[in-house]
């Protein structure tokens, strides 16, 4: 069955770091795929801005290739490009802002998105010129892209910048991880199927897990990433809001609020993490030379042309949710850079059964597992323990019962950025972090990342194409569990 895609009002969005990696790579790719899907009314329009010198051709030519490449529909794409122009703008010069703040009252009726895809410490300077021009009245939105600081003061400090000039209602600040299929097919399995809900507890639930692997190194994006390290990077945004999914209570409605009010009690209830138990909860790794996808690659410092770092390319550590639900059950997180597979999943590991009515000679009786995969191929595994089928007695099967969304509905699924970024049209802030969110994470991580460097230990090496540091094996393997491995 073909489901219609509902159009939006017009609007224009307006790219800040509109020539960077995320904004070819991924937001135009987005936003081409929903005109392709007749989506975007014709009036809209699409507005790069970076300090480049570029026209509003020479930027289409610098578009043509990579939307050709992410969709193959060469008759479309001239008919996309002219919705989409460019003007060269410094966050810090006055120099070209009358001239674009008069472009974008042209159509004054229009919902207007500014979507800042640059550093964060560009986002305060932008958001005051888009003040001073009285852009951010009417249907102005603004898009923060993570990391919202380096920490909770400095989170603070741009969210109270922002706030002077958009209020809460108009900022969206977002992370990709939640407009993924898996993630809102998670509110689906839990909360529309009797099946699971009953049994998610700490009664029924053994451990979770969330890995997020990638098997590219910094590459280019090396300056930024040695400020960052995989905790600011990852772990206190995307995987933290993974976990938010997975633990939270059912919310009254799929109203903004209604849902990300439990987000934020889990964000609260996680056990802190900091100089006392940061050693024995927390571990962290660094890439050194080895082989990825079949290749020889460097290591981290070699990226960064010799220069020496602390900075953690990989985590693992352990948390729990101090909650009647969740009282317990431990959630493993990690996350790496150079890592043997691209795979991003949760795994919720339920307890085994009680008693075991089979000889010995059926086999072993393995605990039953959800996996939610979310990338490379979002679907569904649960694992299960069946007969083998044949004669020659009773013999025990661990096999999963697996659900690939392209394979079952037979479409392509929308990148998460396609769904997100229409959603900041419409109005509708469900899948962004409200402020007390991101508040509440930078809480939690703040006292790990003081432990670190309280602790003057550097990260510990691994070889570039394996599951990081062996520690990291030992965090899950002395409570009796053991990494997923399941990932092919």
């Amino acid at each position: 069955m073909t489901v219609s895609a509902p159009l939006v009002e017009p609007f224009d969005l307006v790219i800040f770091g509109g020539t960077g990696d995320l904004a070819l790579r991924k937001l135009l790719p987005a936003l081409f795929h929903r005109f392709l899907d007749g989506q975007i009314p014709a009036s809209s329009r699409i507005i790069g801005i970076a300090r480049e010198a570029l026209d509003d051709e020479g930027y289409r030519a610098s578009l043509r290739t990579a939307l050709i490449e992410a969709r193959g529909a060469k008759d479309k794409v001239d008919e996309f490009l002219r919705q989409v122009g460019y003007r060269p703008l410094d966050a810090r010069k006055d120099e070209g802002w009358d001239a674009f703040a008069a472009m974008m009252g042209e159509q004054p009726d229009h919902v207007r998105v500014f979507y800042l895809s640059t550093s964060p410490e560009l986002f305060v300077d932008i958001c005051n010129r888009l003040g001073h021009y009285g852009l951010n009245r009417g249907k102005s939105r603004v898009v923060l892209e993570k990391p919202i600081g380096r920490d909770l003061a400095s989170a603070n400090q741009i969210n109270d910048a922002v706030g002077r000039v958009f209020d809460e209602s108009q900022t969206f600040r977002i992370d990709h991880y939640l407009g993924k299929e898996t993630v809102q097919n998670l509110l689906a399995l839990r909360f529309g199927n009797a099946l699971f809900e009953p049994l998610w507890n700490a009664g029924h639930i053994d451990h979770v897990q969330i890995t997020v692997a990638e098997t590219l190194g910094v590459g280019r994006r090396g300056a930024y990433y040695d400020r960052a390290g995989a905790l600011r990077d990852m772990v206190q945004n995307h995987i933290l809001q993974l976990l938010c999914m997975v633990a939270m209570e059912p919310p009254a409605s799929l109203s903004p609020d209604a849902v990300r009010d439990e987000k934020l009690k889990v964000l609260r209830a996680l056990r802190p993490i900091d100089e006392a138990n940061a050693a024995q909860l927390t571990v962290r790794g660094q890439y050194r030379a080895g082989a990825a996808e079949g290749q020889s690659v460097p290591g981290y410092q070699e990226e960064l042309d010799g220069k020496k770092s602390n900075t953690e390319t990989f985590v693992a550590l352990k948390t729990e949710i101090e909650n009647w639900r969740w009282a317990g059950v431990p959630f493993y997180l990690r996350t790496g850079k150079r890592l043997p597979a691209r795979v991003s999943e949760i795994v919720v590991a339920f307890k085994s059964v009680p008693h075991s009515i089979f000889d010995a000679s059926a086999g072993p009786l393995v605990h039953n597992r959800l996996v939610l995969r979310l990338q490379p191929d979002e679907g569904v595994k649960l694992w299960l323990t069946i007969k083998h089928p044949g004669p020659g007695g009773l013999r025990l099967r661990h096999v999963p019962l697996d659900m690939t969304f392209a394979e079952a509905f037979g479409v392509q699924q929308p990148d998460a950025y396609e769904r997100l970024l229409l959603d900041v049209v419409r109005g509708n802030p469900t899948l962004f972090m409200r402020r007390d969110e991101v508040e509440a994470a930078w809480r939690w991580a703040d006292p790990i990342l003081a432990a670190w460097a309280s602790s003057g230990e550097s990260p510990r090496p691994y070889t570039a194409g394996t599951w990081g540091p062996s520690a990291a094996v030992a965090l899950i393997e002395r409570d009796g569990r053991t990494w997923n491995e399941d990932s092919e």
